[in-house]
């Protein structure tokens, strides 16, 4: 959900800025470009060099910069139109006091005027502080604004005292931000589950039988659900693709027996069903219990039917929107229709090995999206980022609009 996200984050003077190293080493971690803007009295706290380092841009604090002998200035109003999310973190009350009353005598708060983004705060200060009525006047104050607090917790303060007023940790606020984030997202609360890749099936101890997929299109499905907000089970064949996002439930397989049984275990609880892996049609009926040695013969093997997983989820489906996917190089739409109502789908992304860029194993795929009535929307040549994209888009329009 961050992922691409614009934050900046504010600093300010209170001993809680020692936290945000962390917070911004998550921020970043979670795939945002962070910007940092700190008060002067919070770098006696964190130093710039520190906060630069780990947002790899370089940290304003004065409207006024010099470099090589030369005045320039930080442009505030920049900055404030760059984000998609300002965070002030931690919150001291004398900052929220300037908020609240639009009072602008530094760089910080002169970003926070020209925001034109949702603007959060986690407050940070000494337990009376927090309960002072003009503490609690400012709090209110701003929310009606439309900022939107992170509460403070209990714990042990600086001053030595016990109580409310602790800056959230780091784990707390991040966990805070997506949550806000996903507000709204048309797949929240929703679970997709997507196959990818392709399996191998063991001749023997070092060989099997394969295909060219990367795993490349599942694995940009699965981002693309969960930035819609959804939970996304994830299951993959071989694959040289991983996936680091909180939403998504990653689980490796190799064979396509493997890859059945696990892609059932999480198909009753899903609501979306993508089935976007280049499963073998076929598995050798002998596996090889040792290599087999080579020799002036022929070498033959027995193949048997693997388990078609779409064709059982399309007869197992209740509630589940079940979407597949149809490599074709020949008679593309009529084979694919014929799929589509063969299997008993919802939808079928058609590929088509004719068209230059479609297919395995490169960054680019071109699809055509044709539902139960037959209606195709055809989409150009993309990444197969923005073509994840498309194909949940279309999903949704159908499913939840």
């Amino acid at each position: 959900m961050l992922n691409g996200k614009n934050i900046l984050l504010g600093i300010t003077g209170g001993i809680a800025a020692y936290k945000t190293t962390f917070l911004v080493r998550l921020l970043i971690k979670a795939g945002a470009n962070v910007k940092i803007v700190l008060t002067e009295s919070a770098s006696s706290f964190v130093s710039s060099l520190t906060l630069a380092t780990l947002s790899k841009n370089p940290v304003v604090s004065n409207f006024v910069k010099t470099k090589n002998h030369t005045t320039d200035w930080n442009n505030h109003v920049k900055l404030g139109l760059w984000a998609d999310l300002m965070l002030i973190a931690p919150a001291t009350a004398n900052t929220l006091s300037k908020m609240a009353s639009g009072t602008s005598d530094n760089l910080l708060l002169a970003c926070y005027l020209s925001a034109k983004c949702p603007v959060l705060f986690a407050p940070a200060m000494d337990l009376d502080m927090y309960h002072h009525p003009t503490t609690k006047k400012s709090f209110d104050t701003l929310q009606s604004y439309g900022n939107i607090m992170i509460p403070a917790t209990s714990g042990e303060l600086a001053s030595g005292l016990y109580g409310e007023g602790r800056m959230a940790e780091p784990e707390d606020i991040m966990a805070f931000i997506q949550n806000y984030l996903s507000q709204g997202l048309p797949l929240k609360n929703k679970k997709v589950l997507i196959t990818a890749g392709p399996t191998y099936e063991a001749i023997d101890p070092v060989r099997f039988i394969g295909n060219h997929s990367s795993g490349l299109m599942g694995f940009e499905l699965a981002n693309a659900a969960a930035n819609l907000g959804a939970t996304v089970i994830l299951v993959s064949g071989p694959s040289q693709y991983t996936i680091e996002k909180e939403l998504v439930q990653l689980i490796k397989v190799i064979s396509a027996d493997e890859m059945y049984l696990k892609a059932h275990e999480h198909f009753p609880d899903a609501d979306i069903v993508i089935c976007a892996a280049a499963v073998a049609d076929y598995k050798p009926k002998v596996k090889s219990e040792q290599k087999i040695k080579k020799s002036d013969k022929e070498l033959q093997l027995e193949l048997v039917k693997n388990r078609d997983i779409l064709l059982s989820f399309g007869q197992e489906k209740q509630s589940q929107y079940l979407v597949g996917f149809a490599l074709e190089t020949e008679n593309e739409i009529e084979n694919a229709k014929g799929k589509l109502k063969r299997k008993n789908l919802d939808a079928i992304i058609l590929n088509s090995l004719n068209d230059q860029g479609a297919g395995f194993g490169g960054n680019t795929n071109k699809i055509s999206f044709i539902d139960t009535n037959l209606e195709i929307q055809t989409f150009d040549l993309k990444t197969k980022a923005a073509v994840a994209k498309d194909i949940l888009n279309e999903i949704v329009k159908r499913r939840y609009a």
